[in-house]
């Protein structure tokens, strides 16, 4: 019986140091010779396979654990997905948020999302769990400074305002650590989610508070009740749940675009640099040539289309749209928004389509820049909006006096 548990301890060693090394061919080799091996735990810290990659970021071996495991379920333990560890009490969720490993990260919550966790134990209790002190694996990412796992995370159901229990200090909201650990980006991240500046810890502090005291300045500026704040992103309305991921892309630059300019505006060009944006600023002339004149602004491309009505508006209006009132989150919902055109409420958003060169003709010269004039149905209502174009108007504005001054000219050279 020794030799047996030596057999099985040495086996468990080459095990997780295979794991922590990510060579998966090994790993494969014993999970197929044993796979009650893929249930064992480290001596020193209890942690099962699935934790040790985790939290070393090995995707690759983590994806073939969370193959094998199959219709995981919290009464089972050698399901590892929901086991946790004896040492703090966490999942391999936690380990992946705390390491800053996104890809683990989406890769977890992935087969969580498709497996008997999201039927019997819930996808949402799964992405908001608690270890022994009360923290989430948004409470960990936030005080590590690992923006990206808190965009992760967030986007997923994570609760922005959840607070922690005995982690580092009682009371603790997400915002409250990012704001100690003076972590820019993570604060930026959690207000754009709808995090509270003006909550308080079980001492009383908000996060403004916390951060002045660490010397945070950038975090504080951001943080301070009085300042502006920035536009959140309308996460409770369905129609932006379900948005396909090139306008979700679209309207997630154009938040981040307008928020960076309303923290410029906080921060000030002398004290702090923002960092630059993400979204490209070349515009292809081409491109820009075939899109329409967003008729709300008079300085965007129309890029966003509501479908059930077809108006054309850019990214930056529809949020402006989206964002004015900042959702209530106890409720966990939003006042639908209406078309500003048709008053028709919007219940779907697609990306817009130019029209063809067929039905739209650009005509270009030194001295305007306009399309030809389209006829006008009465019929059509508020979609006439859409035709509307500064550069047009103004041009036929210009055509109007034109031609007053070429009358008046005539009548005052009459004898």
């Amino acid at each position: 019986m020794g030799q047996g548990m030596s057999c099985t301890e040495s086996r468990g060693n080459l095990l997780f140091s295979a794991v922590q090394n990510g060579e998966l061919r090994t790993v494969e080799a014993i999970a197929d010779a044993n796979p009650t091996l893929l249930t064992l735990k480290t001596d020193n810290r209890k942690l099962s396979a699935m934790h040790v990659a985790a939290a070393n970021g090995q995707i690759e071996v983590l994806s073939m654990l969370l193959h094998r495991t199959e219709n995981p379920d919290i009464f089972d333990r050698h399901k590892q997905i929901l086991l946790f560890d004896t040492l703090k009490g966490r999942t391999c969720l936690h380990y992946a948020a705390y390491y800053g490993h996104s890809d683990c990260l989406e890769s977890i919550l992935s087969a969580a999302n498709s497996t008997a966790v999201a039927h019997s134990w819930g996808f949402s209790r799964f992405v908001n769990i608690r270890d022994k002190s009360g923290a989430t694996p948004l409470h960990l990412a936030a005080c590590q400074n690992r923006s990206d796992c808190v965009r992760i995370l967030l986007s997923r159901g994570a609760l922005v305002c959840a607070s922690t229990g005995g982690y580092t200090y009682s009371g603790n909201t997400p915002i409250h650590l990012a704001a100690r650990g003076g972590s820019l980006d993570c604060v930026r991240e959690l207000l754009s989610w709808g995090a509270d500046r003006l909550q308080r810890d079980t001492s009383g502090r908000i996060p403004y508070m916390i951060a002045l005291k660490h010397k945070h300045d950038a975090c504080a500026a951001l943080l301070n009740p009085l300042a502006p704040e920035l536009l959140t992103w309308p996460f409770p309305l369905k129609f932006i749940s379900e948005l396909n991921p090139e306008a979700k892309s679209l309207l997630e630059n154009a938040l981040v675009e307008a928020n960076k300019n309303r923290e410029k505006a906080i921060l000030g060009a002398a004290s702090y640099s923002v960092s630059p944006l993400a979204v490209s600023d070349d515009i292809d002339e081409s491109e820009a040539i075939s899109t329409e004149l967003c008729c709300i602004c008079f300085e965007l491309a129309c890029t966003v289309e509501v479908e059930n009505c077809g108006h054309k508006m850019c990214a930056h209006c529809i949020l402006a749209l989206c964002c004015h009132n900042k959702p209530n989150a106890s409720t966990n919902s939003a006042k639908i928004p209406v078309c500003p055109f048709c008053r028709s409420s919007i219940t779907r958003l697609v990306i817009a389509k130019n029209k063809s060169d067929s039905e739209t003709e650009w005509h270009f010269s030194p001295r305007k820049l306009g399309r030809t004039r389209e006829t006008f149905n009465p019929g059509e209502g508020s979609r006439s909006f859409n035709n509307l174009s500064p550069f047009s108007s103004f041009g036929r504005l210009g055509r109007s006096l034109g031609k007053v001054s070429t009358e008046l000219d005539e009548e005052l050279d009459k004898p």
